[in-house]
């Protein structure tokens, strides 16, 4: 049994070692899976932010993810009893059935990852490398996820490598661990005293709510077709609490928070009042989302053009994936300030697209706070990042929430990836 770790800091080398390798071995038996393709080269050029809940949209020609699958399984062998064994026991352990019919587009962070996972492994590699296997997956699935992949090891000889950014995500049966840069302790606070109190000492803006309800939702219904992903749902968040909010992969977390953002168009058909305004009485879009700092794995994905990554930042400004209007100096100087509370000042002039993900994570959470907005959503911010920068996001995030006006909403499938300051959770049942 050969199961092989590449662990190291974001931004070390993780990725190029990979690369390497795999030019070097250059075979059919190899097969690699990293967060960046997802989707595949041919659906993810039509993706943008909002598609996922925009299904009219959606290109009838796109694919379901039931319609993928069975492509790949015809195409990775013969249709024999085994592999047809193989095959449910793959659907029943990342629970595919309620996701065949989808497109694939429309799959969450977390289904994504149970696509791809079960759609390369119907191959049966010889090789499987897999680039931070375990983001993105409920906790139920993370632990069935690490025991199958020792049964492969062992039962079929598969040789595994495991990219990982941080140690405590390494499986105990791992057998070589290749280290791309020292490991280091990580302190009980990475933020330095100078950042702290530079965040806590911002200005406050005239133009913000000082509102109430920062949120409140009653009796909110969801539906797509014959899926009911949220039913008579009511949720009241006030100004200053910090909510964790947590559920099974394909629960609704994302699609409740893109009603929140006005992403979603059937948040205008449900009782959502923002700000203490009720939804539709005459706040456009950008009103509320000027107030709304937002970073999730749909954002990422929606990140194609190679842009420098200032300017990433300052799309914050202006809640543009793109940069549609030129920011000035003042403006600039504020996306340089927050790249420097990140750690990243140095990747301000870099394009976006040449950096590892876990570096564009964090270009794309100072694009979040940029505007220091009222609301803070955080829909899985710490994905793929190194111990030592999820105690630097955790920290920010904590320095942050202690001004006044401040509120948060953050998602995450690791208990311990959540600040010390969250005053309120609440849990969302997969409807089946």
């Amino acid at each position: 049994m050969k199961v092989t770790a590449v662990i190291g800091r974001n931004g070390s080398g993780k990725t190029q070692y990979i690369d390497q390798l795999r030019k070097k071995l250059a075979s059919d038996s190899v097969r690699y899976i990293a967060f960046s393709d997802s989707y595949g080269p041919n659906v993810d050029s039509q993706y943008y932010l909002q598609l996922r809940w925009n299904q009219h949209d959606i290109d009838h020609e796109t694919p379901t993810a039931g319609e993928l699958l069975q492509r790949a399984y015809l195409l990775a062998g013969d249709d024999t009893e085994e592999r047809r064994q193989m095959k449910e026991h793959l659907y029943q352990m990342f629970h595919m059935d309620g996701l065949l019919d989808k497109y694939i587009i429309t799959l969450s962070s977390g289904e994504l990852r149970k696509f791809q996972l079960t759609k390369t492994l119907f191959a049966n590699p010889r090789l499987l490398i897999i680039d931070n296997p375990f983001i993105g997956l409920d906790a139920e699935t993370r632990d069935q996820l690490k025991q199958l992949l020792l049964v492969l090891a062992q039962e079929r000889e598969m040789e595994i490598i495991l990219v990982i950014a941080k140690s405590d995500d390494i499986p105990e049966y791992v057998t070589e661990t290749i280290e791309t840069s020292p490991q280091e302790t990580v302190p009980a606070h990475v933020l330095s005293k100078i950042h702290h109190e530079a965040i806590l000492s911002l200005p406050y803006h005239d133009n913000d709510y000082n509102c109430q309800r920062v949120v409140d939702m009653k009796q909110v219904c969801i539906r797509y077709g014959e899926r009911t992903i949220l039913k008579d749902f009511d949720w009241t968040v006030m100004n200053g609490e910090r909510w964790a909010l947590s559920g099974q992969n394909g629960s609704g977390k994302s699609t409740l928070l893109s009603l929140i953002c006005a992403d979603n168009p059937q948040s205008y058909a449900c009782d959502i009042t923002l700000f203490d305004k009720p939804r539709g009485s005459g706040e456009s879009i950008w009103d509320i989302k000027k107030h709304i700092g937002y970073v999730s794995p749909e954002m990422h994905r929606s990140y194609k053009r190679n842009l420098p990554c200032i300017r990433i930042v300052a799309s914050g400004m202006m809640d543009s994936i793109g940069l549609y209007a030129v920011p000035n100096e003042q403006d600039y100087a504020k996306c340089r300030w927050w790249m420097d509370i990140f750690g990243i000042g140095h990747l301000a002039d870099r394009p976006f697209l040449q950096l590892s993900s876990g570096e564009q994570r964090l270009v794309l959470l100072a694009r979040a706070f940029v505007k220091d907005p009222q609301l803070l959503i955080l829909d899985e911010p710490l994905h793929g990042l190194d111990l030592w920068n999820r105690r630097l996001v955790k920290d920010v995030i904590e320095t942050f929430c202690q001004r006044r006006n401040k509120t948060m909403i953050m998602v995450t499938h690791y208990q311990e990836e959540l600040p010390a300051n969250i005053t309120h959770r609440k849990f969302l049942a997969r409807n089946l």
